[in-house]
């Protein structure tokens, strides 16, 4: 039950993320399991597993962006919307 919880809660939290984020996010979670089940040292994969995970997680999500521009307003606020033709 705690890990059900767990898990909603971060799947929630990642909803309001830009593809770019989510894909981090996924893949540095998924990279660092993997990491830490493939290598000799547990705790040294997952950190490398997680890194490498995390940074292909987000040029994947950054792909499936195409089209989308990130706008910050005055208050630090981020915003995603379509970019202006030509970009």
């Amino acid at each position: 039950m705690k890990k059900a919880m767990v898990i909603l809660v971060l799947a929630t939290a990642l909803g309001a993320c830009s593809q770019t984020e989510k894909g981090a996010a996924i893949g540095g979670l998924g990279g660092a399991a993997v990491g830490a089940a493939v290598a000799n040292e547990p705790v040294q994969g997952a950190v490398v597993g997680g890194a490498v995970g995390a940074v292909a997680g987000a040029l994947i999500g950054r792909a499936s962006e195409r089209g989308q521009c990130r706008y910050r307003d005055r208050y630090g606020r981020v915003y995603i919307a379509r970019c202006p033709s030509g970009y």
